[in-house]
């Protein structure tokens, strides 16, 4: 049965930083692009980075660029993103995601599979 699911969201001060973790179960870890994307209330889901299957190329959202930092960790099957200088728009649910072999459209949801439950993340003001 395959599993996304995430962790270390929670509420933090603007100018603070977070880790998010997804434990992948399931599948073949190593084979797989993986991706972070959010929603804030009344919003579309947006991308917001993106680590392809082969583990070489990340991809940042413009509005994430220079605060965030994906990383896998395929012995642990895990994906990471590490988020600082969080800003209070930066307030959404966030979640991991999973695509056999992704190599393009990193940052459109329908091209991947699998999804996690997802993890809150608010930024006070």
């Amino acid at each position: 049965q395959v599993q996304l699911v995430e962790s270390g969201g929670g509420l933090v001060q603007a100018g603070g930083s977070l880790r998010l973790s997804c434990a992948v179960h399931g599948l073949a870890f190593s084979s797989y692009g993986m991706g972070w994307f959010r929603q804030a209330p009344g919003k579309e889901r947006e991308f917001v980075s993106a680590y392809t299957w082969s583990g070489v190329y990340t991809y940042y959202a413009d509005s994430v660029k220079g605060r965030f930092t994906i990383s896998r960790d395929n012995a642990k099957n895990t994906v990471y993103l590490q988020m600082n200088s969080l800003k209070p728009e930066d307030t959404a649910l966030y979640y991991c995601a999973a695509e056999y072999r992704l190599r393009q459209a990193f940052g459109v949801a329908r091209s991947y599979a699998y999804w996690g439950q997802g993890t809150q993340v608010t930024v006070s003001s």
